[in-house]
């Protein structure tokens, strides 16, 4: 891996990453993007999606669910992939890929910019004198332009000091759902999702201003001309000024208020019972879940939820959406940090073992399975338990239960089934 770097920099005639000359990013959305209208939705002061609790638990859920688990350097030796625990990718993926953070910060932060962003931009950072990866550097966001005509990646990152114009090859580029107008570029969930964050924010806001005053409502103030003091222009002031002192008494909370002889006062405003508050935020919950492929049991929508159908939705949030995103990191991972050469040799996995790591119960039971069909042994478990060996634990184990066709035919078979038959006739006599 070292020779193919060294020798890939040396054709290029480049130097390496930390040397390159310095260029100004555009922090302005990639083009293809804007061509399509997809800009995603930036986190600001003006549009904060995390402030809605089913945006904020499902990002949160899987970020923390692919952060959870170890992503391994795997090398094969006699024919079994066992962990490379010797490279330098091994500590980088396990412990700290950058100096500004740990291995669990990094995959979170990861899979959060794809959410939010569509993309994330991971540069291998090679130490020019060995060769060999000495960071993983997660760009910050706004700072990598990508050119998808040329497949070039202009980024001007400073807080992790990593600047200049790479190649589709030097960076690991993980997308989202992509948009069929352009495979090469991801687009955020929350730009599908538009629609729905904004029912979901305008019901927040509709409900906030009705608990703030107290749930009053709001309507018109009309009159006769003849029982409303002036006339023409005159009479609309009368009427703006008893419009804003009502105003004042509805926001005081006095209860009652008063209307000169003629005024009358129609309501314009729906009451929290017509517009179905809870109906709607319901709907929204689960619009939210499907977007980004959470049962609503995982956030904590389990009016409808029982053992079974939570059973359910765990194994389908592990095979349907924790699964496709654990695979296209590890493609990347793989497509990027491994050459041609050793694509049979080298690859990066993900312990999905650990998931189930707070599920003893179910960790058990998979414990004895794999015992029982002869896949680990004891001794093999113990270590992965962090246990000590036990005498004969090393011995490959096989259900007795299960019994080979030519077994059932042999004649001691017959002879040993006849004397059972003979004496469990003679017990009953």
């Amino acid at each position: 891996m070292k020779l193919f770097k060294g020798f890939k920099l040396l054709r290029r005639g480049s130097t390496p990453s930390t040397e390159r000359t310095t260029q100004t990013a555009p922090l302005t959305p990639p083009a293809s993007e804007a061509r399509r209208g997809l800009t995603p939705l930036f986190v600001s002061a003006s549009n904060l999606p995390l402030s809605v609790a089913t945006v904020y638990r499902c990002v949160r859920l899987l970020g923390e669910s692919v952060a959870n688990l170890p992503l391994q350097y795997l090398r094969l030796k006699d024919g079994i992939f066992s962990e490379y625990t010797t490279s330098r990718l091994h500590y980088l993926l396990t412990v700290q890929p950058d100096g500004a953070c740990s291995a669990y910060d990094f995959f979170e932060r990861l899979v959060q910019e794809v959410l939010l962003q569509g993309n994330a931009y991971v540069v291998p950072i090679y130490n020019p004198v060995s060769m060999d990866v000495d960071r993983l550097v997660l760009c910050g966001r706004g700072t990598v332009s990508h050119d998808t005509i040329n497949d070039l990646y202009t980024i001007n990152d400073t807080i992790n000091g990593v600047s200049g114009v790479y190649g589709e090859d030097e960076i690991i580029h993980v997308k989202n759902f992509t948009s069929p107008f352009d495979a090469k570029v991801g687009v955020s969930t929350l730009t599908h999702a538009a629609a729905t964050l904004g029912i979901t924010r305008a019901g927040m806001e509709e409900m906030n201003n009705r608990f703030t005053y107290g749930g009053n409502v709001r309507g018109i103030i009309s009159g006769a001309k003849e029982t409303v003091f002036g006339y023409g222009e005159f009479q609309d002031d009368e009427l703006e000024k008893l419009a804003r002192k009502v105003g004042r008494q509805i926001k005081d909370n006095s209860g009652l208020f008063a209307l000169p002889e003629g005024t009358s006062f129609t309501q314009t405003s729906l009451s929290s019972t017509d517009m179905q508050f809870l109906g709607m935020m319901q709907f929204s919950v689960r619009e939210v879940c499907r977007f980004f492929g959470v049962h609503p049991s995982f956030v904590f929508d389990d009016t409808s939820n029982n053992y079974k159908s939570a059973e359910m939705a765990n194994v389908a949030f592990l095979s349907h959406t924790l699964n496709p995103i654990l695979r296209k990191i590890e493609a990347e991972f793989d497509r990027k940090l491994i050459p041609a050469t050793l694509a049979g040799k080298r690859c990066f996995r993900f312990d999905r073992e650990s998931l189930y790591a707070c599920d003893l119960e179910s960790r058990v039971r998979y414990q004895t399975q794999t015992i029982a069909a002869g896949i680990y042994s004891v001794n093999e478990w113990r270590r992965k338990e962090n246990r000590p060996p036990v005498e004969g634990g090393d011995r490959t184990l096989v259900s007795a239960n299960l019994r080979g066709l030519d077994e059932l035919t042999s004649p001691n078979n017959n002879t040993n089934t006849n004397a059972i038959n003979t004496s469990s006739h003679e017990e009953e006599k």
